[in-house]
């Protein structure tokens, strides 16, 4: 082992590094900060057998291009459907690569999706705050933005051959078309109108996306009495509804109190693939109650810590898979004289 070096060549914004975030400072009016897509991160991780919270990439929409000083060092790239172009050659995101001093690599949007993931085989340096290296986008508290220039030290990194090529997708993995939520804490600010607007109506995502949250266009769902909620305590995944009866559902780095009404809950299980979605797209909303709710959630539990579980397990080696082929296709006659 020894280190290696990163330099950012290209970087657009909302391009930062996050661990899985920082929890047990919301009573201090922190956010925990941390990946958008929360499986896509640890998926990228995984994939070079390394703690699926260490530090990473988030990489926004606007791409990043990294060009390697020292090396060579190992790079898993998951997330959306992002392109990633190394030596002139394209590929398709989720890949397990190595880059080797002088090379650049480059990840651009593809078809879907608005976030990707950069894990390393080794440890980023990054500065932590409050324990944690979750950079919090209004702030920039923790590891930081990424912008040209600068040079990221990895510690400990390796190279390792026998991880590389695709690496499988999770189940399901792909833009949601209806999101899973539990109506409240706050639906009785709503008539039975609006519940039903909610639960039946589509929604599309508006240019007013980013890591705080995502603002909705769609059936207008003025509340009653909002003014009388005193301020509370908000977690990721809620769906809060301002003065002007437009939702917003509250991601990664939403604030940590507000007064406005929410009229429902997104399932964790759902958020990451929320996450994807793009301004414009257009999806609905299915209620569960607060028991399948849980039911769900111990059962996707025990599907991705079997999967994460799966990606993390050594790779055959090629001596291995050659074994495991069938190299003879047929009986070659012996050359006549």
């Amino acid at each position: 082992m020894s280190s290696a070096r990163l330099k950012v060549v290209h970087a657009g914004p909302l391009v930062t590094l996050q661990d899985e975030g920082r929890f047990g400072a919301l009573r201090y009016g922190v956010s925990a900060a941390g990946p958008m897509d929360r499986l896509g991160f640890a998926s990228a991780n995984a994939s070079l057998a390394r703690p699926v919270g260490q530090t990473a990439i988030e990489v926004s929409l606007g791409g990043l291009t990294l060009e390697c000083l020292d090396g060579p060092l190992t790079l898993a790239i998951t997330g959306g459907a992002f392109v990633l172009s190394l030596a002139s050659q394209n590929l398709s995101g989720w890949q397990v690569l190595t880059l080797a001093p002088g090379e650049q690599l480059s990840i651009r949007g593809g078809n879907w999706g608005s976030w990707a993931y950069v894990a390393v085989a080794g440890q980023i340096e990054a500065q932590e705050w409050l324990g944690s290296a979750a950079t919090a986008s209004m702030t920039n508290f923790g590891g930081g933005a990424l912008s040209a220039g600068k040079v990221l030290t990895v510690t400990q990194a390796e190279a390792l051959p026998g991880r590389e090529g695709p690496i499988s997708l999770p189940d399901h993995y792909a833009p949601p078309k209806s999101i899973r939520v539990t109506l409240g804490p706050q639906d009785r600010h709503f008539s039975a109108e609006q519940i039903a607007a909610f639960t039946q109506d589509k929604f599309t995502v508006s240019g007013a996306y980013d890591r705080m949250g995502m603002r909705l266009e769609g059936p207008s769902l003025s509340p009653e009495g909002a003014l009388s909620i005193p301020s509370e305590p908000i977690l990721r995944g809620s769906v809060q509804v301002a003065g002007d009866g437009r939702a917003t559902i509250l991601l990664a780095d939403h604030g940590t109190t507000g007064g406005y009404p929410k009229i429902a809950t997104v399932l964790a299980e759902d958020q990451d693939l929320l996450t994807h979605l793009r301004a414009g797209d257009v999806f609905s909303f299915t209620v569960v109650t607060s028991q399948e709710a849980l039911q769900i959630a111990r059962k996707e539990a025990e599907v991705r810590s079997a999967y994460l579980e799966q990606l993390a397990a050594p790779r055959a080696t090629l001596a291995e898979k050659l074994m495991q082929e069938n190299l003879v296709g047929g009986v070659i006659a012996e050359t006549p004289d």
